[in-house]
């Protein structure tokens, strides 16, 4: 499942909107075990269980864009909406307090 949020914010604080998203993510929804690991500058590996199954994806942050790509097990896929239009709230929320120099 690929989804990608656009943004005018650059890299570095696009970067900072997306650790920001993660972290809430994290704190709001901790019953998911929710992981974010950086494995470079631009690009985390991250995963969550629902269901009693683990997806795992990588998040990559672009000088245009907040990218993500997250192996949905074919059982889970009548959720996929759902858990995109949260990702996509969650991110999009951040780069706009990004933009507007919250972050």
């Amino acid at each position: 499942m690929k989804h990608s949020v656009p943004h005018d914010l650059g890299r570095e604080k696009a970067k900072a909107a997306a650790e920001a998203a993660l972290a809430s993510y994290a704190a709001r929804f901790e019953k998911y075990r929710p992981t974010a690991n950086w494995t470079s500058p631009d690009r985390a590996d991250i995963s969550f269980t629902a269901k009693g199954i683990t997806l795992k994806g990588v998040l990559e942050v672009t000088p245009t864009s907040i990218d993500m790509d997250l192996d949905v097990p074919f059982l889970l896929r009548p959720f996929k909406d759902k858990a995109l239009g949260a990702v996509d709230r969650e991110i999009s929320q951040w780069v706009a307090k990004a933009k507007g120099g919250e972050i």
